[in-house]
């Protein structure tokens, strides 16, 4: 299988007291296949964010390199780091951060007006909105959605510009077991429809089974 992103000898360190250095990771090496739905699991504090926003080039590595599509991302300036993710990745993120003011259909229409999406908006937010289940919802504001409606809102606003990635950090958190894995089919449901990868990370066990690769970390690095 082709991979849309990898990883080799990541690591990412932070100064601590004394001039010496906390190692958050610990030379990772990991591949995600295209259309794979991937997880990193692990606790609170084993580094699973770190290593999500290092891959989503939201941050830096303190060595290693990470390739998008064959190009290290580890060695492009913030210009066009940031393009790529404006483009060619989305994110959804634990707290759902849902424009208040706006409907189900306008949040995601937003999204689009920004990654300046050049087909037909409309249509394209009615489409990602009925994927994720909610196409009788399109003019509820949030605060008339429950917690699940909220997050697969965010899923579409996400998905809509067609994005080659999607970054999911921690999106069942805040969701009862039940909501949390009607998210995730979601999930699995567009990386067969969109083709989308999708990298989700989660501390909850009764989500592994559902990955197409599971990476298991602990204190900053990979483990069985």
């Amino acid at each position: 299988m082709e991979s849309i992103i990898a990883g080799n000898g990541i690591k990412k360190g932070f100064p601590v007291a004394g001039g010496d250095m906390f190692w958050a990771l610990k030379g990772l090496k990991l591949e995600i296949g295209k259309g794979q739905l991937a997880i990193l699991r692990g606790k609170s504090g084993s580094g699973k964010t770190t290593l999500m926003n290092i891959l989503s080039a939201l941050d830096y590595p303190t060595q290693g390199d990470v390739f998008f599509q064959g190009k290290n991302i580890a060695k492009m300036g913030e210009k066009e780091r940031g393009r790529l993710r404006r483009v060619r990745m989305g994110f959804v993120f634990q707290s759902v951060a849902l424009v208040p003011m706006m409907t189900a259909y306008e949040n995601v229409e937003f999204a689009l007006r920004l990654a300046k999406y050049r087909g037909n908006r409309k249509e394209r937010v009615e489409e990602c909105l009925k994927l994720v289940g909610l196409g009788s919802r399109l003019h509820h504001l949030p605060q008339e959605l429950s917690g699940g409606e909220q997050q697969r809102v965010a899923i579409a606003r996400a998905i809509a510009h067609r994005p080659e990635i999607l970054f999911a950090d921690e999106p069942t958190a805040e969701l009862d077991t039940n909501t949390g894995l009607q998210v995730v089919k979601i999930f699995k449901d567009l990386a067969a429809s969109e083709g989308v990868t999708i990298l989700m990370t989660t501390h909850d066990t009764g989500l592994m089974e559902i990955g197409d690769v599971v990476y298991q970390l602990e204190d900053g690095e990979f483990v069985e």
